[in-house]
């Protein structure tokens, strides 16, 4: 039985995954990705980067977390008046 490729499978190479998780929308006051957390530049780098740059842009990622707001409207923000 053969396995049936998909388009995710056509991007998997040996070097450091990128953090990617095809939720692509950029913070407007951080310019971050609220998807991945890199900015518009790394992501149009991520292919061309030497896998220290990749690494060292993984590192930084958890610490970005702080930097996109929560997101204080929905139903939750209403019930709350």
């Amino acid at each position: 039985m053969t396995k049936k490729t998909t388009s995710d499978d056509i991007w998997v190479r040996d070097e450091i995954e990128s953090p990617c998780i095809k939720i692509c929308v950029i913070h407007a006051e951080s310019r971050l990705c609220t998807g991945c957390l890199r900015s518009i530049d790394e992501i149009a780098q991520w292919s061309r980067l030497a896998p220290e740059d990749r690494q060292e842009i993984m590192a930084t990622l958890p610490d970005r977390m702080g930097q996109i707001a929560k997101r204080r409207g929905g139903r939750a923000a209403r019930l709350k008046r």
